[in-house]
């Protein structure tokens, strides 16, 4: 439907018209997903949509002129919201708004490692456009993705150094956590309340891979169907299962937020021994469980040297 509308074949038509100016530019292949796909090696007008996609090119110096708002808000996530001043929204985490893409008139389109075909057809005719093809739910395949989106936008040497910065710093918390907790004190979970209860997170996505890097040892309580980055919620009878050494606890928004002080109330909420033991980590949610990135893994390594200053020395 969207495709027929007039305005979007006018915006579509501007837009390749665009493109064609820079035709003449040298330019580089990026392997993608669905295919090898021809980027020029200047291009200034970036469209991400993908909140890792804007991570990247932020953390790179590259300012996108249109971005997709995290999940459960209406904007980008809060810790980078400073730095992406002036990003159109074009878009949710679920659903693209191809008129408001076309309209920014992008010269390179960074897209989710996730984008369907049908969907990659559709955009590659507004620009060249770029989905990462991921390695799936294993360690570090954050790395990667952010690797093609630098690659795309010709700077893979910062972001090398960008990436060896941050394992460098994980690597000087882990020394730091491990010096001071004994291995049986660092088993971790990461859940995320919903108003239908919490959701236990993988060990294998983005936060618990960062999580993981600095010395704790990541515990998804075996509820987690293979290949899927979170459980299905579970009731506060079952709430032992996530009673570890440390329990960082994420919301997206304020139904989350109200349904984790409601659960504070409850005695299956009291009774776990990581309550009782003040280890009970309030986090950001569209940081921990939403975000991916080199900012983000900054920005969560800030809340765990927070965490080893305030409740580990």
């Amino acid at each position: 439907m969207l495709l027929n509308r007039p305005s979007f074949k006018k915006i579509l038509l501007c837009a390749c018209v665009t493109a064609s100016f820079g035709a003449f530019a040298k330019d580089h292949s990026v392997t993608t997903k669905y295919g090898e796909v021809k980027v020029n090696d200047n291009v200034s007008r970036i469209v991400a949509l993908s909140e890792d996609a804007l991570d990247s090119a932020i953390a790179l110096g590259i300012q996108p002129l249109g971005a997709v708002a995290t999940r459960g808000g209406d904007s980008v996530a809060e810790y980078i919201q400073e730095r992406a001043k002036g990003v159109n929204m074009v878009g949710t985490s679920r659903q693209n708004n191809l008129e408001a893409i076309a309209a920014q008139r992008p010269d390179l389109i960074l897209a989710s490692a996730s984008l369907p075909q049908d969907q990659y057809n559709i955009l590659s005719k507004i620009a060249p456009t770029i989905v990462p093809l991921s390695p799936g739910m294993v360690s570090d395949s954050w790395i990667s993705i952010a690797k093609v989106y630098a690659q795309a936008l010709n700077k893979s040497q910062e972001m090398d150094i960008i990436l060896n910065d941050i394992k460098e710093r994980e690597n000087t918390l882990k020394d730091r956590i491990t010096a001071i907790l004994p291995e049986d004190k660092r088993s971790a979970t990461l859940a995320r309340w919903m108003p239908q209860g919490p959701i236990v997170m993988s060990s294998q996505i983005f936060s618990t891979d960062v999580l993981a890097a600095t010395g704790f040892i990541i515990n998804d309580a075996d509820v987690i169907k293979e290949g899927r980055p979170h459980s299905s919620p579970l009731s506060l009878e079952n709430l032992s299962k996530v009673d570890s050494d440390w329990l960082f606890l994420a919301t997206l928004n304020t139904e989350g937020k109200d349904a984790l002080e409601a659960a504070k109330t409850s005695p299956s909420f009291s009774r776990l021994n990581v309550v009782k033991d003040d280890k009970v980590i309030t986090v950001n949610g569209q940081l921990w469980t939403s975000a991916a990135g080199p900012l983000a893994a900054h920005a969560i390594l800030d809340n765990i040297e927070a965490i080893i200053d305030n409740k580990i020395q």
